[in-house]
């Protein structure tokens, strides 16, 4: 593998991946940095059926890897390896990571987003007795158990469904009076009766010793405290973006969003930004991959006028 490169990418999701091949189909020497598996976030979605293409769905591993056979089969190289670090010398952008040194020419930044945490007593202590982030990988663990899903959003609603192939019944918990998730999504947990909501209410503890055993959650309204006698739970109460290490190297937004305009062109000559961490993204796959593809033209043109 070089150590130079035209296009360096960070993050392997929908948008760093079409980044990819977009780059790789102009014949620039690219390269996609990825820590985890090719696909992001959407390799925990049991199933996507709002990317255009597959009107009965497509699972999200299996999306992430049709991706990435794609992207790599036109001359995308990738590396499995940690980002630790980016500067400057001069117009040239060095990436730091846990496998070398590499520099390129222009830098495309997709590393999307984490799972937000409750931080709340027992959730660090509990986390993979229990408390899970994902539930297509630990559903199968709770057959015939009680288990809770906080969140009101797409993501809590997907997942709180496709639980009730395993779990008894499912307790979604969520803040408000109101879900967030698309009606189609409300409509199908409402009519599942293995469903039960506990709406305007807040998780306050989860207990447990060696495992979950429950919950101690608060009404919002009332400020009444009650238990849950749960064997799990399952956040999904937002996202943060990956920018923890652009902190002082770049400008980021008051919630660490990276600013771009419509050409996904950061502040610094050179560098783009695509997908779940550019400033006001709606976060979704379709929206990602069309990030990903602006990105990787717009460092064309950048290396063109050169």
């Amino acid at each position: 593998m070089d150590s130079s490169y035209d296009v360096v990418i960070i993050g392997g999701g929908p948008a760093g991946l079409t980044a990819g091949l977009y780059a790789a189909r102009a014949r620039l020497s690219t390269l996609l940095i990825e820590r985890a598996i090719p696909g992001g976030q959407i390799v925990n979605a049991e199933l996507v059926e709002n990317y255009p293409g597959f009107p009965e769905g497509i699972s999200g591993y299996e999306l992430g890897q049709l991706m990435y056979a794609q992207a790599t089969k036109f001359g995308l190289e990738t590396l499995a390896a940690e980002v630790t670090s980016i500067e400057l010398r001069d117009k040239v952008k060095v990436v730091k990571t846990t496998e070398g040194d590499l520099t390129a020419r222009a830098l495309i930044i997709a590393s999307g987003s984490d799972l937000n945490k409750l931080d709340v007593a027992g959730e660090g202590e509990l986390t993979g007795r229990g408390v899970s982030y994902c539930a297509t990988c630990d559903g199968a663990l709770f057959k015939d158990q009680i288990v809770a899903v906080v969140g009101g959003g797409n993501a809590a609603i997907e997942e709180a469904l496709f639980l009730t192939r395993f779990a008894s019944k499912v307790m979604v918990i969520h803040r408000r009076e109101e879900l967030r998730a698309a009606k189609v999504l409300q409509e199908r947990a409402f009519a599942n009766p293995q469903i039960e909501f506990v709406l305007d209410t807040v998780v306050e503890a989860i207990k447990g010793d060696d495992a979950v055993r429950g919950l101690e959650v608060k009404n919002v309204r009332t400020g009444e405290l009650s238990s849950l006698e749960v064997a799990g739970i399952f956040i999904y109460v937002g996202f943060h973006p990956n920018t923890d290490l652009l902190k002082g190297f770049m400008s980021l937004d008051s919630v660490g969003n990276i600013p771009v305009n419509n050409q996904m062109e950061t502040e610094i000559p050179g560098i783009f930004a695509a997908g779940d961490l550019r400033g006001n993204s709606p976060r979704q796959v379709t929206t990602a991959v069309g990030d990903g593809a602006t990105a990787a033209l717009s460092a064309e043109r950048y290396l063109s006028e050169q």
